[in-house]
């Protein structure tokens, strides 16, 4: 497997080479951009570290004469020469959070500044969190354990709907479960969210409407009305304020029948009634968002890597570091795309009582 992933990352990493050089080379709107930088995933640690040689020393080695792999009649010219960075970049546990965060960066820099990047490593931590649209290009060693994952993992490229990701799955023939992937790659590709492994949440629990109600919110705001669908028109809430507070009573009708056996009682009235007063006034707090920015003569996009840089961004992860600056009322709009990762690390130090013993 380990030979397959050489032959395979030299031809990607070359091969992109070629189209790079013939667009014009080193430009922020080179249109392939974002195939220079190649993502890696494995599915363990272990797997990784046994691939970051390869990386290090063949791959380092063998890109600056791949091109010399041609034909010569008729001729074909699809690799070029390319010198890559000989340390590539990781994103895994065993690397510090600021490496982490500075990786990221990185990876968000077109190709053609000096701090890019040429190859990156990384495990599942990459599943929740890395939103970056510039990447298009990646290589998943063995099919993950899970249906989630492989979707989570994957989606991490391709995010630019104008410029498409491409995902090479390298599977092992001597696993079965591998095997049978690729034996089934087409349908399972078709069908592969009714294997989505199901999840347990408690419904309208008050952490599960911390977390989740105000992204679901504002994604049924934005498309249930035509004029609010662009990533710029997250302003327009104050135009439309009667319908969005009526439309979204539907969390509260939801919240009240979603137990059959309390939809009647006076739990389930009181249920619906504190969704919806959690709704309204989420609408009213948008609302004041939308009025500021206004004011500011500044836009509003729905997220970071939608619309324009200079504009303002309504939902925002947990952990945004923006919230340092930020008015406390951004805070309500806090929303992961998962239900996972969402609490910032704590340490725990234990403290020694009068009597010696540890607590």
């Amino acid at each position: 497997m380990k030979v397959v992933l050489l032959r395979t990352s030299l031809a990607i990493l070359a091969g992109g080479a070629q189209p790079y050089q013939e667009a014009g080379g080193k430009s922020p709107d080179n249109p392939c951009d974002p195939y220079m930088t190649l993502l890696s995933y494995f599915n363990s640690l272990r797997e990784l570290g046994g691939s970051r040689r390869i990386v290090e020393d063949e791959v380092y080695v063998q890109a600056q004469s791949r091109w010399k792999r041609r034909r010569r009649e008729p001729q074909d010219d699809l690799f070029r020469s390319r010198y890559i960075n000989r340390n590539p970049v990781e994103l895994t546990s065993r690397v510090s959070t600021d490496e982490v965060a500075h990786a990221k960066r990185r990876l968000s820099a077109d190709f053609s500044e000096d701090d890019k990047v040429d190859f990156a490593l990384a495990t599942n931590m990459i599943s929740v969190g890395l939103d970056i649209v510039r990447l298009g290009l990646m290589v998943v060693l063995g099919q993950p354990k899970t249906t989630s994952e492989y979707i989570h993992a994957t989606s991490r490229v391709g995010r630019d709907k104008n410029k498409p990701g491409l995902i090479v799955t390298l599977l092992n023939a001597h696993k079965p479960r591998d095997r049978s992937h690729y034996e089934r790659f087409g349908i399972y590709h078709q069908t592969f969210y009714r294997s989505v492994e199901a999840t347990s949440v408690t419904p309208f629990s008050p952490r599960a409407l911390d977390r989740a109600l105000a992204g679901a919110l504002v994604g049924l705001c934005r498309h249930i009305l035509s004029d609010m669908e662009a990533p710029t028109k997250a302003g327009k809430v104050q135009s439309h304020l009667p319908a969005l507070q009526q439309a979204v009573r539907v969390f509260a009708l939801r919240a009240k029948i979603h137990d059959v056996d309390k939809a009647s009682t006076q739990e389930g009235t009181d249920l619906a009634a504190h969704v919806d007063a959690l709704a309204q006034n989420l609408i009213a707090k948008w609302a004041k968002i939308a009025g500021e920015c206004a004011s500011d003569g500044s836009s509003l996009t729905y997220q970071k890597y939608e619309g324009p840089r200079q504009g303002d961004a309504l939902i925002r992860d947990f952990l945004d570091s923006d919230f340092l600056t930020k008015p406390p009322i951004y805070r309500n709009f806090r929303a992961n795309r998962s239900m996972r990762d969402v609490e910032p690390a704590v340490d725990i130090l234990p403290l020694k009582s009068s009597t010696g013993t540890n607590r």
